[in-house]
């Protein structure tokens, strides 16, 4: 798969895409206590970390070239490493938003998401963060932000007992690449000859058939419960992300 940067209008396009839809699946739901894709995670943990991802991106762009995101890439550590720092930043972020109803954190999501898409046209090639020598521009980050919003809508959809699919899969393909260089797609040559959204779903560790059992279950951020321990998340978004996954907002 050549591996050239995603257009910029297809990204904004797929940017507002994925915002759409979020807002529209979550004003569907009608149980915030349902279970999600995301194991042990019901939909009223998935508002919050949608609240919590899109505040962040809007601080990183804002901060840009300087953010707390480009300082810890600037460091050049291993991507294990870069996921356990983003887990640590992504749990304390969620254990400390305030008691309000999922439709509220999705308002807050939406904003905070809006923003990001207003302000990010007139930055699109500023530099974002440095990663191991490559510049990584604001262009290149909106292309993971898309990412992370298409497959949280995904998992809203099959929440509800709804399927989703993105227009514009191949795009989100190439928008990996890109946008989430710690976490390599490690399903491209599937994405070349198959479906591009289905390499997409099971690179973020996702089951396409869920909520149909599979031998291992699918991996997104997870709240800090009973001593638990964060997994790492697929999402290349500051969050835990299982064991499994190793490379998905």
């Amino acid at each position: 798969m050549e591996r050239t940067p995603p257009d910029r209008e297809r990204v904004l396009e797929c940017y507002q895409d994925g915002l759409r839809a979020i807002r529209d699946l979550a004003a569907r739901v009608p149980d915030w206590s349902a279970p999600t894709p995301c194991a042990e995670w019901q939909v009223m943990d998935l508002a919050g970390h949608l609240r919590c991802v899109a505040e962040s991106y809007l601080e990183y762009l804002q901060d840009a070239p300087d953010s707390r995101l480009a300082k810890l890439f600037a460091q050049d550590a291993a991507s294990a490493v870069l996921i356990r720092q983003q887990a640590r930043q992504n749990a304390a972020e969620l254990a400390v938003l305030p008691p309000e109803p999922g439709e509220g954190r999705i308002t807050a999501f939406t904003v905070s998401a809006g923003a990001y898409a207003d302000l990010m046209p007139d930055m699109w090639d500023r530099t974002h963060l440095v990663y191991r020598g490559t510049k990584y521009t604001v262009g290149d980050h909106a292309g993971a932000a898309c990412v992370e919003w298409h497959l949280h809508a995904w998992d809203l959809a099959r929440a509800i007992g709804a399927d989703y699919r993105p227009e514009d899969p191949e795009l989100l393909v190439s928008a990996w690449h890109w946008g989430v260089p710690h976490l390599p797609l490690a399903t491209a040559r599937e994405a070349e000859r198959g479906d591009a959204w289905e390499a997409v779903l099971r690179a973020s560790g996702r089951r396409p058939g869920w909520p149909e059992p599979e031998p291992e279950s699918a991996a997104c951020p997870q709240p800090r419960r009973r001593g638990r321990q964060p997994r790492r998340s697929p999402d290349g978004t500051p969050s835990p992300e299982s064991s499994r996954a190793a490379s998905s907002r």
